[in-house]
């Protein structure tokens, strides 16, 4: 499911200011404790993917919905329709102009994927990632570096703005990366369960892995 990488990949470059490092269990822990406020998440995004050079290959906007545990709805709306859900026990990637979707397990692999990361376990960051801490005013920036071989990404960075997790940057093996900002955020809005929920439409075709 090469596409839900792409498109789950809950991103800002930071400004050339200087920087200040902590020490990765402090990281860790500011991490955390900035996550675990977060029950529910709702924004708009803009994503931008850059080939390894910083070529930009596509932009798309949309909106995202988050709600731990292991649940998610990440909605592309331009510059075409795509969607994609988690219920907690399957992810399903809609084409609408394939008219085709597809079902895979939410298995190990596919929860070390962005958005599963965040809408997963805080304390689960010091098991699986070294983290890493940037501050430049109001702006922290984690670095997560997977510890385990089997990830998606070789890197990524969560930026907060005082408490409010506002951009994710991913980078492949490639070194392409994803950048996602975030706009009209919502901490912890009442979301209904339907909302974690996808029926598949009359027709489309199925595929399903794993």
């Amino acid at each position: 499911m090469k596409r839900i990488k792409t498109l789950v990949a809950l991103t800002i470059v930071l400004l050339l200011a200087p920087l200040s490092a902590s020490a990765d269990s402090q990281a860790a822990s500011r991490l955390a404790q900035l996550l675990k406020p977060i029950k529910n998440y709702e924004a708009s995004f803009e994503q931008f993917i850059l080939d390894g050079s910083g070529n930009r290959l596509q932009r798309t906007q949309g909106k995202m919905w988050l709600s731990r545990p292991g649940r998610f709805r990440w909605e592309v709306n331009a510059p075409y329709r795509q969607t994609v859900v988690s219920d907690g026990d399957k992810i399903y990637l809609y084409d609408p102009d394939l008219e085709q979707v597809s079902i895979q397990p939410l298995d190990t692999r596919v929860t070390h994927t962005p958005a599963l990361l965040l809408s997963g376990s805080a304390d689960a960051l010091t098991e699986n990632y070294q983290v890493t801490r940037a501050q430049q005013g109001a702006a922290e920036t984690f670095t997560l570096i997977p510890t385990t071989p089997d990830t998606l990404f070789e890197s990524l960075k969560l930026t907060f703005h005082g408490e409010t997790f506002d951009a994710l940057q991913m980078t492949d093996s490639t070194g392409q990366q994803t950048k996602i900002s975030f706009d009209d955020v919502k901490l912890n809005p009442s979301l209904e369960e339907s909302r974690f929920e996808f029926e598949i439409p009359e027709g489309a075709d199925v595929i399903r892995e794993g």
